[in-house]
This record gives structure tokens, sequence and C-alpha cells, in this order.
């Protein structure tokens, strides 16, 4: 049985709806700035890099060019590498420059030259204003174990961005001195995870 709202309990909520409306119209009309924004998503939760591919699949539903770069991510398949160069090739140019987490390769310099090579190539790519959106995937850790110099990284996006273009870069432990420059950033915080229980990565939500 559905129970209805009496008069002017009805009236009293219209009201305040009318008014939450009202002010968020007036909020809305204040913001007419356009810009390319710095984006980072960071944290220890789950969902970083499955947050930011969904904004590169938003990006291009919108006919956006887009550029991935993967700074950690080696050799695996993953779900939305093989997806988008399998279907979106024509708007999404996909690099996966990494060799794999750290405690897999062991070796410094190893890992240094391999995020030497991937910022080489994010630099090209953000350079290139016809990419929209450019997603830096786990570039955070590789400053976080200092591969790169975060000022380096700090003073080309500042510099060299061009205006309109969104830069997103991803992965736990974000720098400061990132977190300073970014139009965005959003933590993502651990509540439960499957890992914990002793239940292995699955495809389709891991990887």
């Amino acid at each position: 049985m559905v129970d209805h709202a009496a008069p002017d309990e009805a009236a009293r909520h219209a009201g305040k709806k009318a008014r939450i409306k009202a002010a968020r119209d007036r909020l809305m009309a204040e913001k007419t700035g356009e810009k390319g924004l710095i984006l980072v998503l960071t944290g220890p939760g789950k969902g970083k890099s499955s947050s930011a591919f969904g904004m590169v699949m938003r990006a291009m539903s919108h006919g956006m060019r887009v550029a991935v770069v993967q700074f950690i991510k080696g050799a695996m398949a993953t779900g939305e590498r093989d997806f988008l160069l399998t279907h979106f090739a024509d708007l999404c140019e996909f690099h996966t420059m990494g060799e794999g987490f750290t405690w897999e390769t062991q070796d410094l310099e190893r890992d240094r030259a391999a995020a030497a090579r991937a910022w080489t190539k994010a630099k090209d790519l953000i350079r290139d204003d016809r990419n929209r959106l450019v997603l830096l995937d786990e570039i955070n850790i590789a400053l976080r174990y200092d591969y790169l110099d975060v000022g380096e990284v700090v003073d080309f996006l500042k510099s060299e961005k061009p205006p309109m273009t969104h830069v997103l870069l991803t992965g736990r432990n974000a720098k400061a001195e990132l977190i300073g420059i970014a139009d965005l950033v959003t933590e993502m915080t651990v509540v439960k995870h499957p890992f914990r229980q002793g239940i292995k990565a699955q495809a389709g939500i891991e990887f």
C-alpha cells in the first residue's frame, strides 16, 4: 500500500525543493569558467584506475581523443587495455610502459629507466593538443619511489600543458607538490577488500 503525503506535507516538501533548486541554479550560473584540469586520484583504496578509465570512456563518448600511459603495469593483459585497443584505437592511444610492480623487477635502475621512458612519452602526448585527456596511470607510484623528479613533473604541467587538455594522474601516495597544483583530488579509502579474506584478484574487477 502506498502512503500518500498530506497536502500540507506535500506543499512543504515542494517549497523546500524549490528553494534548493533556486539556490543551485544561482550557484551553477556563477560557474562559467572552463579549462583543462589536473586531476589526481590517490589513496590506499581500490578504484583509482577504474575511475580513471571511466573518465577515459566518458571523454571518448564526447568524441574527444584520449591517450593513456601506464607507468607500472607491465605485460599482463588488462581488460581496459584490450577493450580500448580493440574497439577504440581511433580515439585512444595506449602505451603500457612499465615492467611490473617494483617487487617483481627488484631492479632500481631498470625501474628508473622504465619510468623515464614513460614520462618522455607522456610529455609528448600532453604537448599534442589533439589529446583532450591524457591518463598517467600509476605515475604516483613512480613519483613516490623517486623514479621521477616530482618538481620536473609539476613544472611541466604548469608550463607546458595545453590550456584545454585534462591530465589525470593515479596511484596511491600522491606527493604534496602534485596535490598542490591539482584542480581535483580524490582519495580512495579502504573499508573492506576481498584480498584480505584470501580471495585472489578477480578478472573483470581487478584487471
